[in-house]
């Protein structure tokens, strides 16, 4: 299992494992976990991650965005639950009744498409979105009874078969009042509307509104599922605000030291000469750039760790290599650059990384590129190699 030392990134099953476990703490025993899978599990490599969600962590549901994201975990050996949550073409209404998918309808024209393309003699499994304040995609009405009217509609459809309703929280992962206030409300239009189902007789097996943040500040056992994404890869949903357990960031980025070298005062370093030393200084350079996902806007501002100490990154983030300052830091060609997890006492994270470009650190870890390797670890010890 080697792979080339170049830039890599390390996916730890452990930690996914301890972030679950103390996720499931919040919930309501009555909420059952759906784990977000899509985007790769968020770069960290699902097909490492979601086969031990489901043979080791006892997982039964796994949400991903689209439907070839949902086709390859039935080709790795996938048997849960598996929901697109966002659209699907009609045309592609034969694989998911092959694959036995559960497709999101985002509006009730669409679910009219959806039964048109449905093969004879089957039915496509659904989830109907309702848009209670997300304003992405849903089944937007301004009142219960319409909402209910146009999901009632929807399950008289030939060849669709209605199984569950679910909306997602906009500022669940605020605890400023108005957004306290916001995500209650957002709560109380779909449970209104699963409740005035009900009394229509239209059976609905799934309720679902919970995301990580919403699993962790807004628990309830009216929400059947808990969609658990950004906390299960150990980061927080709003990095300003606390998470009340530790959380296991389960990647780790790195790279290779490629060349160190001795410059005078008054040296230009890297494109556009946006950086000049003050003084004679030691720099190395580092085998990763922008191609590899690690950001540009780190260029002048970001860190990253040699032997236990910290580097600062000078001169501009280049497609392939970085150039850091490590006066004072013994290093040598060969050593590892730590861009996301710890080196002995420092750390790290995506949060910081993204702290710096003001975005979140969703985006850090997804935009990590498909030439790295991810390099699973399960207890410590090297068990994969995912290669793209």
């Amino acid at each position: 299992m080697s792979y080339l030392k170049r830039a890599w990134a390390e996916t730890h099953l452990d930690r996914i494992k301890t972030n679950v476990e103390n996720f499931r703490k919040f919930l309501n025993p009555k909420t059952e976990l759906l784990c977000v899978v899509k985007a790769n599990c968020y770069g960290n490599g699902d097909d490492a991650i979601v086969p031990y969600l489901e043979k080791n962590l006892n997982v039964n549901w796994f949400a991903v965005s689209n439907i070839e994201e949902a086709k390859h975990l039935r080709d790795i050996g996938i048997k849960g639950e598996i929901l697109i949550l966002g659209y699907t073409p009609p045309e592609y209404a034969k694989e998911l009744v092959k694959y036995d998918i559960i497709q999101t309808v985002t509006e009730e024209s669409h679910a009219l498409e959806l039964s048109k393309f449905c093969p004879i003699g089957n039915r496509i499994r659904i989830h109907c979105a309702l848009d209670t304040g997300m304003t992405r995609i849903g089944v937007c009405e301004n009142t219960t009874k319409k909402t209910c009217d146009a999901v009632e509609r929807i399950s008289n459809l030939k060849g669709l078969e209605l199984e569950g309703i679910f909306t997602h929280l906009a500022v669940a992962d605020s605890d400023n009042n108005d957004d306290v206030n916001y995500t209650r409300k957002q709560i109380e239009k779909i449970t209104a509307a699963a409740e005035e189902l009900k009394k229509r007789l239209v059976v609905l097996n799934q309720i679902h509104f919970l995301n990580s943040a919403g699993g962790i500040y807004h628990s309830t056992d009216k929400s059947t599922l808990a969609r658990l994404g950004i906390i299960m890869y150990g980061l927080k949903p709003n990095s300003s605000l606390k998470v009340p357990f530790k959380l296991e960031p389960v990647l780790d980025f790195k790279a290779c030291v490629s060349m160190v070298k001795e410059v005078d005062k008054d040296v230009f370093i890297s494109y556009g000469r946006t950086y000049k030393t003050e003084s004679p200084a030691k720099i190395a350079t580092i085998t990763v750039g922008y191609a590899d996902g690690y950001p540009r806007y780190l260029s002048n501002k970001g860190e990253v760790l040699i032997n236990g100490k910290r580097a600062r990154i000078v001169g501009r983030v280049c497609m392939d290599q970085i150039m850091c300052d490590v006066t004072g830091i013994d290093v040598k060609t060969g050593d590892v650059a730590t861009l996301i997890g710890a080196d002995g006492d420092e750390v790290i994270t995506a949060d910081d990384i993204a702290d710096i470009g003001s975005t979140i650190g969703y985006e850090v870890i997804c935009n990590i590129s498909r030439r790295v390797p991810r390099v699973i670890y399960e207890n410590g010890k090297q068990i994969d190699v995912l290669k793209y």
